[in-house]
């Protein structure tokens, strides 16, 4: 058990930022197209975390010509260049599941001041 965590700890990544339920985020990731590799950013709004430790994950969700759209993020994947977090929500739930229903100005989330 202990050779299992001593892996984990290896494998989390170094720089983490605090990202909460409700931030609006910019994630960073690299894209392989063939040979050659890119960094592509997605930004939108995290409206879940889950799990802990080596396997977690946040859900990012933003609105992309007219249509929803959402990935799930492993934080400690190696193919997560950086994850910044542009601003900082005010929300009183842990997954903002709700926002799916919501259009324009309904869907949006307020900022902590």
């Amino acid at each position: 058990m202990d050779l299992i965590k001593a892996l984990n700890q290896e494998q989390l990544a170094k720089e983490v930022p605090a990202v909460e339920v409700g931030d609006t985020v910019r994630v960073h990731v690299k894209v392989k197209e063939g040979s050659r590799e890119r960094i592509q950013v997605f930004e939108g709004t995290v409206i879940a975390k889950k799990h802990g430790g080596i396997e977690e994950t946040i859900t990012v969700r933003r609105v992309s010509y007219g249509v929803g759209v959402e990935k799930v993020f492993p934080v400690h994947s190696p193919s997560i260049e950086k994850i910044e977090a542009v601003r900082h929500g005010f929300v009183r739930r842990a997954k903002l599941y709700y926002l799916r229903d919501r259009v324009g100005k309904a869907a949006k989330v307020k900022e902590k001041l």
